[in-house]
């Protein structure tokens, strides 16, 4: 399978960053604007908590987590320290100013009469030190903006995640509070039947106590979606949860187009953790080439001005260091050796990301196949089972232990068909960290 990067990832470039942050700069405004909206609704979180909420989807979720989430921030702020160290590589050799008297308290004419000198001096590196100390920067700066990017992707997919935990509790809280409704209704008819004498006690009873596993059910729904909530606004950056906060999306998956080998060429090209472990093998080319340049010698040349009594001169000396022993043989070899290290990690990396894939899309097809068939068959088959055993039960056609039944079954299967709703999408969520892309829009 052909490498998808060299165009890509130039070494030591900086058009990659350049175009992420005039990306994040649009995205920021985007955002931003999106905010301001919502603030003037209760958005803001110093906004009294009667104010109304809207809804905000996916989308402006992973938006929203770009632009706020303190992990990220924190991210930037390191990428940007990375950064700076570019222009201290940059720096040149200061010059040296060596100033020098002697015998200043006797005058010209003396036996050794007072002495004064000044002399400027400078270091000058040879082995071209500053470009491929300048190369190492820019090219740890990619691999950390790469790096940064990684982290970014894994905020998403925790934000994706989260966003789907809360769609899909708050539609099994729905689902519990219709199931309870319901069911107090049919107990509504059988207190009705008892007191008429057409249901016989024990049934009734029994019938009865179904209500606490339909409260049971309400109870854990509310829980689970209230903790579902303050998990995404955490994500989200909020300093204090909303107990208004609220999304909107929806809870049967889509179908996801596309290949298998599709998927693996997007990841191949777009996998900020493989183009981090590509920029390194730039970082470690650079340090190979800064190691021999640091096993030249560097000259120090100076030039003075002598004034001796009445007598002015002028004097220069150039210092070379003999290299005779030390020639950075060491860092050299280390050096040499991480960088090979470097292109080995790099397919470990592509393996991974192949790998990473390939598993993503059979979880994905597997789950989309159990969610179809709850989709498309058991969960209409068990809603008639049920309006069928109810009509039954109501009109005296059916027992008490087979409605009973009947329920549980129809209580199981919904909420059967949630989970399986569930992995869906926690199954696409995957598949779109797995290849860095947005696999379905």
């Amino acid at each position: 399978m052909p490498h998808a990067r060299s165009d890509r990832y130039p070494d030591a470039s900086m058009q990659a960053i350049r175009e992420s942050a005039a990306k994040k700069s649009r995205r920021a405004i985007l955002v931003a604007a999106y905010i301001a909206l919502l603030s003037c609704v209760g958005y803001g979180q110093n906004q009294p908590s009667t104010a109304a909420y809207i809804p905000i989807t996916m989308q402006q979720a992973v938006d929203l987590a770009r632009l706020k989430n303190p992990a990220l921030l924190s991210a930037q702020q390191s990428l940007l320290s990375v950064k700076a160290q570019e222009i201290q590589a940059a720096v040149r050799q200061n010059p040296n100013l060596v100033v020098t008297g002697s015998n200043v308290t006797l005058d010209a004419q003396a036996a050794n009469p007072y002495y004064y000198s000044a002399g400027v001096q400078r270091l000058f590196e040879r082995g071209e030190k500053r470009r491929w100390r300048l190369d190492f920067a820019r090219s740890t700066t990619a691999q950390t903006d790469a790096q940064y990017h990684a982290q970014e992707q894994q905020t998403i997919l925790s934000v994706r995640q989260a966003f789907t935990n809360f769609v899909i509790a708050k539609a099994a809280r729905k689902l519990a509070e219709d199931n309870l409704n319901d069911f107090k209704h049919e107990l509504d008819i059988g207190r009705e039947r008892l007191k008429a004498g057409d249901l016989a006690k024990l049934d009734f009873e029994r019938l009865d106590l179904q209500l606490a596993q339909f409260e049971s059910d309400e109870s854990n729904a509310i829980t689970n979606a209230q903790q579902a909530s303050v998990q995404l606004q955490v994500l989200l950056g909020y300093d204090k949860p909303r107990k208004d906060f609220d999304v909107a999306g929806d809870v049967v998956p889509p179908v996801v187009s596309g290949t298998m080998e599709d998927m693996e060429q997007k990841a191949l090209a777009a996998r900020p953790d493989y183009h981090a472990a590509h920029v390194a093998i730039a970082v470690a080319d650079a340090n190979v080439k800064l190691a021999y340049a640091n096993g030249t010698a560097d000259p120090t040349l100076e030039a003075d001005y002598d004034r001796n009594g009445n007598d002015n001169s002028a004097a220069f000396s150039l210092n070379i260091p003999l290299r005779l022993f030390d020639r950075n043989q060491g860092n050299k070899e280390t050096a040499k050796y991480l960088a090979q290290a470097s292109r080995f990690t790099e397919v470990a990396l592509r393996n991974q990301v192949v790998a990473d894939v390939d598993q993503a899309w059979i979880g994905y097809t597997n789950a989309k196949v159990l969610s179809d068939r709850y989709n498309g068959h058991y969960l209409d088959e068990a809603k008639d089972v049920l309006d069928i055993s109810k009509f039954s039960y109501e009109h005296g056609g059916l027992a008490l232990i087979d409605y009973l039944d009947a329920l549980r079954e129809s209580r199981s299967v919904t909420s059967d068909a949630l989970n399986a709703y569930a992995q869906t999408w926690m199954a696409i969520h995957q598949l779109s960290f797995a290849t860095a892309t947005e696999v379905v829009q």
